[in-house]
């Protein structure tokens, strides 16, 4: 189902590896949940969780809004906040149902 192997399935559950990102929305989609928590009521934790959401990586973000992977890394690790234009941009972007990727 998530077309992956059973010793990639088994590395995930007993914590030797962490599943990359771009599997993340399949990994959700088949628990019905979202074991990857994050605090929704700050800029931080609503990036990490579109990101998550979307199993889109640091670089493609930063890719997408214009800045370069550190800034993200800055900001998801509430760092340092964004500029009012480029907040603006990733808020529209966080905001989009549908993410061309």
């Amino acid at each position: 189902m998530l077309n992956v192997s059973e010793d990639t399935i088994t590395y995930w559950e007993n914590s030797r590896v962490e599943p990359q990102i771009h599997m993340y929305p399949r990994i959700v989609e088949f628990l019905g949940y979202n074991p990857f928590p994050v605090d929704e009521s700050t800029l931080s934790g609503r990036i990490r969780k579109f990101r998550i959401e979307n199993g889109v990586t640091q670089e493609k973000l930063a890719e997408m809004i214009g800045v370069n992977e550190s800034t993200i890394f800055s900001w998801e690790g509430n760092k340092h906040t964004p500029f009012s234009k480029k907040l603006k941009l990733l808020e529209e972007k966080m905001n989009q149902k549908e993410l061309s990727k």
